[in-house]
């Protein structure tokens, strides 16, 4: 079931075209990757799910039916500006912000203390928004966002600021809400965190939807047939019709060979083809291509 739908949005400024049409689907109680490159469309495409923009020409649903003031309500967004009031003291800005999103005084308190005690930061309370650094206002920001309990969350470059430990923190926080039925637009340009998070990606470029599926889908759709061999004995050759040896590094007798398997055959036969050239196979694997190494692909070649 999709939680959010886009049908055939569009977006200009002027002359310049921001989106081109673009359909898609966002998955319910996934964690689904918005990618492109800067001025591809993405954060257009972001502020009108928030209804912060209006689409030239199309519809966002949000289950089921056209988006609405209130569906808003229902969302939690992390926009890649940040913004918080700096002379504010830090709890009294969190307060307001969640009561922005209808909670209680009382309500907001409770659920505040909470993230502030899980993320060990109950002394910041009291600190005014200008003493923190960049990092420290981040997880105020991501705590604002989700406090709420919004059933759809949108992060816009969520990691920014952080140190490993602290982007570490957050991802674990974005994983439990997934377990916990939250729906999750991330959007990054962080193609590692994208293998490590999303089920689902789009990647936009120049304002049109480029692709749209699963990573594991994409990934191997844009494999190109190589496989990596571990093995020891005889440099191993080029088998006719089977494989193409494209390198093969000797370490004291261990040999890391990668292969390029002919379309028209199969790595089982190919795998038998190198047993029986008398070698001791230790691994044989499909080398799959890397989201950046694919992203870098789309953008830079339009395929």
């Amino acid at each position: 079931m999709s939680i959010i739908q886009i049908q055939h949005v569009s977006k200009s400024f002027g002359e310049k075209e921001a989106l081109h049409d673009v359909s898609l689907e966002i998955p319910e109680g996934k964690i689904f990757g918005l990618l492109g490159p800067n001025g591809a469309g993405k954060t257009t495409l972001i502020r009108i799910i928030n209804r912060i923009t209006i689409p030239g020409s199309g519809v966002v649903l949000f289950n089921g039916r056209p988006i609405s003031d209130e569906d808003v309500a229902k969302i939690g967004y992390l926009p890649e500006e940040r913004g918080l009031y700096r002379k504010m003291k830090v709890g009294e800005q969190c307060l307001y912000l969640a009561q922005l999103k209808g909670m209680s005084s009382r309500e907001a308190t409770k659920e505040l203390k909470k993230w502030f005690h899980k993320f060990g930061i109950e002394d910041w309370w009291y600190k005014k928004v200008e003493e923190l650094s960049k990092g420290m206002a981040q997880k105020i920001q991501f705590i604002t966002t989700v406090v709420h309990k919004p059933s759809l969350m949108i992060l816009d470059e969520p990691f920014s600021g952080f140190d490993p430990v602290n982007a570490e923190l957050i991802r674990e926080e974005i994983l439990r809400l997934k377990e916990e039925g939250a729906t999750v637009i991330l959007s990054t340009h962080n193609m590692e965190s994208v293998e490590e998070l999303c089920d689902e990606i789009a990647l936009i470029n120049k304002a049109c939807l480029v692709i749209t599926g699963g990573v594991d889908e994409i990934r191997h759709k844009y494999g190109n047939n190589n496989v990596e061999l571990v093995y020891t004995g005889s440099p191993v050759a080029d088998a006719e019709g089977l494989y193409r040896v494209l390198s093969d590094t000797d370490n004291a007798g261990r040999h890391t060979a990668v292969l390029s398997i002919n379309p028209e055959a199969s790595s089982n036969l190919a795998l038998k083809a190198v047993m029986d050239s008398g070698v001791a196979v230790n691994s044989f694997k499909e080398l799959i291509p890397r989201m950046n190494d694919i992203f870098i692909k789309l953008v830079t070649e339009g395929v």
